[in-house]
């Protein structure tokens, strides 16, 4: 009897869990479909405009060793 009961409060507990989760909203899945592509958000925004910067490449820069 103890088993029976077990299994239906289980059994109730994981319908009560799955209605609880939030369900992925139909919206939020046709809004990345509608997302335009990178070229033209760059020809929107006007990236190209821009001025060229020139950068030093840091990238095996080191500390200098400290005198003791």
């Amino acid at each position: 009897m103890r088993l029976t009961i077990s299994a239906i409060a289980v059994a109730a507990l994981i319908v009560v869990a799955t209605s609880l989760l939030p369900s992925r909203s139909p919206s939020i899945a046709l809004s990345t479909a509608a997302m335009p592509a990178l070229e033209e958000l760059h020809r929107i925004a006007g990236v190209n405009a821009l001025q060229v910067q020139e950068t030093e490449d840091q990238s095996l820069v080191y500390p200098t060793a400290t005198k003791r």
